[in-house]
């Protein structure tokens, strides 16, 4: 058994000194990364976890948060008489890199929504990579509000952030289903169409003012990968 065991835990290491095949050792597996993402809104309960997490076993998703905080990426809280996962600040600082390969997936979005399931709170990681190096003369901030969630867009001085904050709203709030909010992000549709096509309550040219800083269009490739 000793030897099995042994085995098995060779067998999830790239052997290699390296920084990149390191850090595949650690977040390379399956369903990892998109725990990262669920968490970096903020802690979650287990229940929220798999219920976001639409397709992950429940057991994976027990292994998965057991590996992931004895490698220090993720840890349990007590928060209101419950228990939470949260990201350490080591697993925080995925977003970076997680902010960059969504970049550079961009296109792959361009087909559509389709029949893959969706949760508003993914956008808290999407928006801010799609716009990074968005600059603004002064702080500005947009409501953003997609399948009932309600998330504030900011780009000051540190460039574009978005995040989920409880009862206070932005004066500039615009609606959409999450299609048009992806398409106006990376460029595939323009301000006016993405106004025609959803609803605005506030300041129009706070809008104009967050999408045109900064359009992933700029950067990503115009055609789509092929399948």
């Amino acid at each position: 058994m000793e030897k099995v065991n042994q085995q098995s835990k060779k067998s999830r290491t790239y052997g290699q000194f390296c920084a990149l095949a390191r850090s595949l050792d650690v977040v390379g597996d399956r369903w990892t990364l998109l725990i990262v993402r669920e968490l970096l809104p903020g802690p979650m309960r287990y229940t929220e976890l798999k219920t976001s997490l639409a397709g992950i076993a429940t057991n994976l998703l027990a292994e998965r948060l057991r590996t992931m905080e004895s490698n220090g990426i993720v840890e349990r809280r007590l928060e209101a008489s419950s228990l939470t996962y949260a990201l350490t600040p080591w697993g925080m600082g995925l977003r970076e890199p997680m902010e960059a390969l969504g970049r550079w997936g961009a296109p792959l979005l361009a087909t559509g929504r389709g029949e893959d399931t969706f949760q508003p709170r993914w956008l808290t990681l999407a928006l801010p990579a799609l716009l990074a190096g968005a600059s603004v003369p002064s702080p500005v901030e947009l409501g953003i509000e997609t399948d009932g969630l309600l998330m504030v867009l900011r780009i000051d001085e540190d460039g574009p952030r978005a995040f989920i904050r409880r009862g206070e709203e932005p004066e500039t709030v615009f609606a959409a289903v999450p299609d048009v909010v992806v398409a106006l992000a990376t460029g595939h549709v323009s301000i006016e169409e993405a106004l025609a096509a959803g609803e605005l309550r506030g300041d129009p040219d706070v809008l104009r003012s967050v999408f045109a800083a900064g359009r992933a269009s700029a950067s990503a490739p115009k055609t789509t990968p092929s399948a």
